[in-house]
């Protein structure tokens, strides 16, 4: 289905009686919706920018009730039934009661209404604040949809430095989103947006194909050592039954060394150890290893440590931000250092900034460290003509 329709004036969008697939975001111009039941006519009103049409049939699958026509020039966003249906299904089971008894209620007194009784709007204007917010929520996912399906999820790649090697031995792949009209999406709110969903699967999908299509080029080119990238991923996709076959076939078909790809995870109150330890061994087998991401921060939890098998421990940018400007950060780092080490894990710092904090953490025997001394997170073509590398490695020589 298209995600976007461009109308010109007089132009129906759906007809009075057509089956409901989607629902509709005015994005420009205005749609008048108008219902014919016998001689009665009923216009539903005028409605423009920002409102939401032929939202009720989603929910309980009916027909659309009315038709819809523009009055001018008009563009229109799809907002598809999956997107109701998920998070309904989701919500609390009392929610989806009340839902499902008030739209058969809706429904029924709609049937037995005379012929002569004007109806009331199938949809109106959303003038609550809070019912503003799920609007622009429910565009933001159509158009992280739309950017999925056009492949224009940006995937950056920031440099990761082996110390001891003095080289940049890897990258972590981030992904950016720009939206045409609003500018850069904060990653943290459209990855949040996409794990309310199950949008976060072919998001994590999507990166990966990225990263490993990088990874081939370095190979085919004959980078030697190749440089590992690293591919973040969230609780909910970890345990997404299938995922740990999914990736490990995508690496095996790519013919890539084991290593090459890393899976980062990221710290959260969610991670039910059992499936999760599950699919670690099972990607460790096949020469995926694993990072655990942010470690010290948000929902830190020792017990990661001891349950979960990590090769490599992520410590949390603040801490190395602040190395040198609190004694009790300085503390925090060495501690982590050395915990890390004693469960033979790997340490990566992120947030370094300066000379003379990777100066220090070469002292405490940190393995990598990665932040804007290093390099910012760049596009594929910078780490595949090597320019990232070879400016890493400049910056951060001692």
């Amino acid at each position: 289905m298209a995600i976007r329709r461009e109308l010109f004036a007089g132009e129906v969008l759906y007809r009075q009686g057509e089956p409901t697939d989607c629902a509709w975001l005015v994005e420009r111009g205005q749609v008048e919706l108008v219902a014919v039941h016998g001689r009665r006519t009923t216009r539903h009103g005028v409605f423009g920018p920002g409102e939401l049409i032929g939202e009720i049939g989603l929910l309980d699958g009916a027909p659309h009730s009315a038709t819809a026509t523009a009055v001018g020039d008009a563009v229109l966003m799809s907002v598809e039934r999956e997107q109701f249906v998920e998070r309904l299904n989701g919500a609390d089971p009392i929610l989806r009661t009340l839902v499902d008894s008030l739209l058969g209620r809706i429904r029924s007194l709609v049937a037995t209404l005379p012929q002569d009784v004007p109806l009331p709007p199938a949809d109106v204007p959303a003038d609550d604040p809070v019912e503003r917010i799920g609007i622009d929520k429910m565009r933001l996912e159509a158009q992280l949809r739309d950017a999925l399906r056009s492949g224009t999820l940006d995937v950056r790649y920031q440099p990761i430095y082996d110390i001891a090697a003095a080289r940049v031995g890897g990258y972590e792949a981030l992904v950016r989103w720009e939206l045409p009209g609003r500018g850069a999406v904060s990653p943290a709110e459209f990855i949040r947006l996409a794990e309310e969903t199950s949008l976060i699967v072919p998001v994590g999908e999507y990166v990966l194909d990225r990263v490993l299509e990088v990874l081939v080029a370095l190979r085919d080119a004959g980078a030697d050592p190749l440089p590992s990238i690293a591919v973040n991923l969230s609780a909910r996709q970890l345990v997404e039954p299938g995922m740990a076959q999914q990736v490990v076939a995508r690496v095996r078909s790519a013919e890539l060394p084991a290593g090459a790809l890393k899976l980062e995870v990221t710290e959260s109150r969610m991670l039910d150890y059992a499936p999760v330890a599950a699919v670690m061994a099972h990607c460790r087998a096949h020469g995926l290893p694993f990072a655990l991401d942010d470690f010290g921060t948000g929902y830190s939890n020792l017990t990661h440590l001891h349950a979960l098998d990590f090769e490599f421990i992520k410590v949390d940018q603040a801490f190395a931000r602040h190395m040198f400007d609190s004694p009790r950060a300085m503390a925090m780092v060495e501690a982590i250092v050395a915990m890390a080490h004693a469960l033979g894990a790997q340490v990566i710092c992120e947030g370094v900034e300066t000379r003379e904090q990777l100066q220090r953490l070469r002292e405490l025997g940190v393995e990598h460290a990665q932040g804007y001394l290093i390099g910012k997170a760049v596009e594929a073509a910078a780490v595949l003509s090597g320019e990232a590398a070879r400016e890493g490695a400049d910056a951060a020589r001692l």
